[in-house]
């Protein structure tokens, strides 16, 4: 009887523990500009962990993306017909731009790394094909309050230095970089542009998690951006179509009686909820367009970000 008991508590306890989320937070430090002289940027990024699988995702992008689904269920659930924009939310704050207009997942046991970003509207996403090499170093020090060693690899363009403790025996770490015998606490690159530092670990019980669509295209890490340019041509040719076919019914409702019906049927629904989304194709490093698909889906509209960050995280 009392190993019955020891059992069902440590199940329990066991889907408890793979309800929450642990949030690891990295106060992170980014020069916008590799070229011209200028201060660098501070963003927080959330490694969440959850059973066996991580996200990597920007503190600002997460609020940004957690806001859209609640504003777009909100539009659902009223039927409301009026546009939302954040931008003019009442009471609250606008939301901030990120410098990580994307989000990375790993399959932590299998070190698999996959990259997800937004391309007119339509989710796209790779499996990174480079392993990380790690040189590891065997001294001992003090990084961010954990003891830490070194490990420095090269990386898309860029050397990378390490600080990892097996205090926190997890392989993961920001970003893409992972496959080390411990939680990376400190991350930085040789050219002085991007910085990690591991600031507080929390637990959150209804942690936002990041949709992988149905419908989302599959690419490779070399044909990425080829992909991505193919997707937006294309959500372009179809946005001139609408307008065009806008254009037409606006025509025939002020040409005549003929043309009335017509004009009202094109310019109903989805037609110019499709037209007018494609502006949001802006922002951030990798150029997240996840505004793009808000009028296909819904009222609801993204804000609209300038294009800050010139200094991508990879050179190649």
């Amino acid at each position: 009887m009392r190993q019955k008991t020891v059992a069902f508590f440590v199940l329990l306890f066991a889907a408890m523990s793979y309800g929450q989320t642990t949030r690891y937070v990295y106060e992170t430090l980014v020069n916008p500009d590799s070229i011209n002289l200028v201060s660098m940027k501070s963003e927080r990024t959330f490694l969440d962990v959850k059973g066996d699988r991580s996200l990597f995702i920007s503190e600002n992008k997460l609020k940004r993306d957690s806001l859209f689904l609640a504003l777009r269920s909100e539009a659902k659930e009223n039927d409301k017909k009026e546009e939302k924009d954040f931008s003019k939310r009442e009471g609250k704050k606008p939301v901030e731009p990120t410098f990580f207009e994307y989000f990375i997942t790993k399959a932590i046991p299998e070190q698999k790394v996959y990259y997800y970003e937004r391309a007119a509207g339509k989710q796209i996403y790779y499996q990174e094909d480079r392993p990380v090499k790690w040189e590891v170093t065997h001294g001992i020090e003090k990084q961010n309050g954990y003891p830490a060693q070194k490990a420095v690899a090269e990386f898309g363009g860029r050397v990378w230095t390490a600080w990892f403790t097996k205090e926190i025996p997890l392989s993961d770490g920001p970003y893409k970089f992972s496959g080390l015998p411990g939680l990376i606490v400190k991350l930085e690159d040789d050219k002085g542009d991007y910085k990690f530092d591991l600031v507080n670990k929390i637990t959150v019980k209804n942690a936002f998690e990041e949709q992988i669509s149905s419908d989302a295209k599959l690419s490779t890490r070399t044909n990425f951006h080829g992909d991505k340019a193919a997707l937006e041509l294309e959500f372009g040719k179809n946005r001139k179509a609408v307008a065009g076919y806008n254009g037409v019914g606006n025509m025939n409702m002020g040409g005549g009686r003929h043309g009335g019906g017509m004009g009202r049927g094109m310019n109903g629904g989805g037609m110019r909820g499709g037209g007018h989304g494609g502006g949001m194709h802006r922002g951030g490093m990798a150029g997240d367009s996840q505004g793009s698909m808000t009028s296909q889906s819904s009222s609801v509209e993204m804000p609209s970000f300038t294009n800050t960050a010139q200094n991508p995280i990879e050179l190649k």
